[in-house]
C-alpha cells in the first residue's frame, strides 16, 4: 500500500441479483446516467477511499462490461445466491495482504447515502480495532467500518442475508454509532417501488 491510498479500503457489496426486482441485478440499475455500482464507488472515492474493492456476482461479466470501475479490485463472489454474508466474506477476504487496516463497507443499492454520511464513519477510525456504523435517527445502518482486528470474527459469523448483523449486536460496547440522518437517506432499492427513488 502506497501512503497515498491511506489505511482504510472501501468495499462495495455488489453481487445481488435484485430478486424482488424480476432479476435485475442492483450493480446495474441506472442512477444519474450511469449504472448504481458506478455510484456507489463513486461515493467511497470522494469520501476519501483511495482504494476500493467491489464485489460481484450475478451477471459479473456484464457489469464488468458497461460500469466504468476502472482502478478497483473486482472481487467474485461465485456463492452470491446465498446472501450477502457471502459477498461480505469475499470481499473481507480480498483484502489480506494489501496492507489496509479497516474495510468501510457500503452497498450497491443505497443511492441515498452520499460522500458527507461516508467521511464521518471514515474519520471514526483509530485503528485496527475500529468498529464503526452509520446510524439514522439512532438505528444502525451502513455504510460500517470495520478494523482489521475484527475480519475475522465478522467472516465467521457472516451467513445468508445477515451480513454483519450478527457479530455487531454481540459487540455494541466497541461499537461506535455516527448520526448520519441529517445528511443522508437510507432506503434501500429492493421493490419495483424503490426504483422511484433513482435518478
Amino acid at each position: 500500500m502506497t501512503e497515498n491510498e491511506g489505511p482504510v479500503t472501501g468495499l462495495v457489496l455488489a453481487a445481488g441479483g435484485g430478486r424482488r426486482l424480476g432479476g435485475r441485478p442492483k450493480a446495474l440499475l441506472t442512477h444519474r446516467g450511469a449504472p448504481l455500482v458506478e455510484h456507489a464507488v463513486g461515493v467511497l472515492r470522494a469520501a476519501g477511499c483511495a482504494r476500493v474493492h467491489v464485489v460481484l456476482g450475478a451477471r459479473a461479466d456484464a457489469v464488468r462490461e458497461r460500469a466504468a470501475l476502472d482502478g478497483c479490485v473486482l472481487v467474485e463472489n461465485p456463492e452470491w445466491e446465498r446472501g450477502m454474508g457471502s459477498s461480505l466474506r469475499a470481499g473481507l477476504g480480498s483484502l489480506g495482504g494489501t496492507g489496509a487496516r479497516a474495510a468501510l463497507v457500503s452497498l450497491v443499492d443505497q443511492p441515498g447515502i452520499g460522500p458527507a454520511a461516508v467521511r464521518r464513519v471514515l474519520d471514526g477510525f483509530r485503528d485496527e480495532s475500529s468498529l464503526v456504523a452509520a446510524c439514522y435517527a439512532g438505528v444502525r445502518g451502513h455504510p460500517v467500518l470495520f478494523g482489521a482486528a475484527h475480519w475475522a470474527g465478522v467472516a465467521e459469523a457472516a451467513t445468508g442475508d445477515q451480513g454483519a448483523r450478527s457479530y455487531l449486536r454481540a459487540r455494541g460496547d466497541a461499537l461506535t454509532l455516527v448520526e448520519c440522518g441529517d445528511v443522508a437517506r437510507p432506503f434501500d432499492i429492493d421493490t419495483e417501488a424503490d426504483l422511484a427513488h433513482l435518478e
